[in-house]
């Protein structure tokens, strides 16, 4: 049965941008063929460049190829798990590309984690084999007694640099916490030393397109993470959707700016896959700070940049940023939070380039709606559904009932980047997925009559105060267009009549100062008495993912915890 609704008839393919398909004309590739393809394409092309150090698309698939053979000396097979755990440093895209070469699954895992997280990931994942880095060597050789992880293989930051870097890298790394000596231990190797004992093997295993790809564990930030299962199309999909929605950019001759954490779902497509996909250079930053940011767009000409809003937010307030030529910037994605429409124009003004807002979840690979990048952009939106995405909005206690336009409830998606499931949770995944195969997001949004999305709040985040609901983005984003505040986020605290009221933690821009009353006043002038913040902490800086969004649930569970210290 058909469905007549404003929704089925998917409006918003009326606003895309001319050139933008509303089906892609899928080809079913693997994504290490495309890295092959690239190499046929434009062998001697960069593939990779750190720290000025560059492989090209030949010496890359090379590389590849050789991890492959060794993780088959390893007897890895085809489904065992491979985990991941490093940087945007250049054996992280190795080892990816040669896991799905072998038919294998990837664990991507975040770096930064804790002992306890990373336990849990390694063993919720059946991983045997693991690749890090030298700084984490010798802990994870202790924790590889807790799961089933077999053989460790290490790399180092200083391990592909240019000649001169490299040879003055021993005598500062360890002072700046850059590298560390690895004590021995068994099946415990250096990632050179591997791929220099191997040939490489050039084979690609038999898999299909709805075979298992990859593990991409969510932040966790409600509890346990949760392993994402994506398949080979996902994921291959996903990339031939974001080159039909950039029709603009040439293949072959673009510099992508690999900042956004490879180990994060957005990372991988949008920067990591796509850039190999398009045949394109990607300049690899492991530790986007916004003076790195700032060096590596101006001296390697990056023009596509997908970052969050603390890069641009950095970038901006960063002291070097007057005298940067940003200028051979012509697009950038932005998502994971909303950026702040000062921000937005200051940014596209000093780089003469395009930022496209845009949105997605770890359990659609993640890209599920962007703004036209030649067309109307909306500011304050999430864009529209890209091609082959189907989305409604739903009624938050029934969602067999769709919203009218303007009216918000929860979003839901279907496409052909959305996951097979959680792992080891089929209950999570029948709460997830519905029979027809459509994403529940746990996030509250709306569409206007062009078809344009926008997220109101995530549903676990509203407030309801008074017995009114208050989303807690709204306050957010009323305090970032003061021009005194550089970051903020508000959140939900018990009160004794009420229910519960706003809190709002903010930083200023450096320099500024302001009290509680001034923060409060301010936003009585935009917003209703019912959602004014009754506290105002002044703060340094605020927890933040891996990726930048601030985490507002770990704030919330600051306050409660001081509540629960105070009783």
């Amino acid at each position: 049965m058909s469905d007549s609704s404003v929704y089925g008839k998917k409006i918003w393919t009326q606003s895309y941008a001319q050139g933008v398909p509303q089906h892609v004309d899928y080809q079913d590739i693997l994504i290490p063929q495309y890295l092959e393809r690239s190499v046929k394409a434009v062998p001697d092309n960069p593939a990779l460049i750190f720290q000025g150090y560059t492989l090209t698309f030949t010496q890359l698939n090379d590389m590849v190829c050789r991890f492959a053979a060794a993780l088959k000396a390893f007897d890895i097979k085809k489904r065992d798990k491979v985990a991941i755990l490093l940087p945007n440093v250049i054996p992280c895209v190795v080892a990816y590309y040669a896991t799905l070469k072998i038919g294998g699954i990837v664990v991507f895992n975040n770096p930064l984690y804790a002992d306890r997280e990373l336990e849990h990931q390694f063993t919720d994942s059946d991983a045997t084999f693991l690749i890090t880095l030298d700084l984490l060597a010798d802990r994870m050789v202790k924790l590889r007694e807790k799961t089933d992880i077999t053989t460790i293989v290490y790399t180092s930051i200083g391990d592909y640099l240019p000649f001169v870097k490299r040879l003055l890298f021993p005598l500062v790394a360890k002072k700046k916490g850059l590298a560390k000596d690895v004590a021995p231990a068994p099946n415990l190797y250096k990632f050179k030393d591997v791929i220099a004992q191997y040939a490489p093997d050039t084979r690609q295993a038999k898999v299909a397109m709805d075979d298992e790809a990859m593990y991409q564990y969510t932040g966790g930030t409600t509890g346990v993470s949760k392993g994402v299962i994506l398949t080979h199309r996902n994921i291959s999909y996903q990339v031939q959707q974001l080159e039909a929605w950039f029709p603009a950019f040439e293949k072959d001759k673009e510099t992508m700016l690999g900042a956004l954490p490879f180990f994060h779902v957005f990372g991988m497509s949008t920067s990591m896959n796509f850039a190999i996909k398009m045949g394109w250079s990607n300049v690899l930053v492991p530790k986007p700070q916004p003076g790195p940011l700032l060096e590596a767009i101006s001296k390697f000409k990056v023009s596509f940049a997908p970052l969050v809003p603390t890069m641009y937010i950095g970038m901006l307030d960063h002291p070097n940023m007057e005298t940067t030529d940003l200028s051979s910037i012509k697009g950038c994605f932005s998502g994971s939070a909303p950026l702040p429409v000062d921000v937005i124009n200051n940014f596209q003004k000093k780089t003469g380039g395009v930022i496209v807002e845009g949105f997605g979840l770890t359990e659609s690979t993640p890209v599920t709606h962007i703004n036209p990048f030649h067309g109307k952009r909306v500011v304050g939106s999430i864009g529209l559904p890209i091609s082959d995405t189907v989305c409604k909005i739903v009624d938050l206690e029934d969602n067999t009932r769709q919203m009218p336009i303007g009216e918000p409830g929860e979003l839901l998606i279907k496409g052909p980047q959305i996951m097979k499931g959680y792992l080891n949770r089929p209950d999570a995944t029948a709460k997830t997925i519905t029979e027809d195969g459509f994403l529940c997001t746990g996030d509250v949004a709306r569409m206007d009559e062009n078809g344009y999305f926008y997220i109101v709040d995530r549903i676990k985040d509203m407030i309801l105060s008074g017995g009114y609901n208050v989303y807690p983005r709204e306050i957010d984003e009323v305090l970032f267009e003061h021009p005194k505040i550089l970051e903020a986020c508000a959140v939900g605290i018990p009160h004794p009549k009420r229910g519960e009221a706003v809190k709002a933690f903010v930083i200023l821009k450096q320099g500024e100062i302001m009290t509680e009353k001034e923060v409060i006043d301010y936003c009585g002038t935009k917003l209703a008495k019912y959602k004014l913040p009754v506290v105002v902490e002044f703060r340094d800086e605020l927890p933040k993912s891996n990726v930048g969004k601030v985490l507002r649930k770990d704030l919330r569970a600051e306050e409660l915890n001081k509540i629960k210290r105070a009783e």
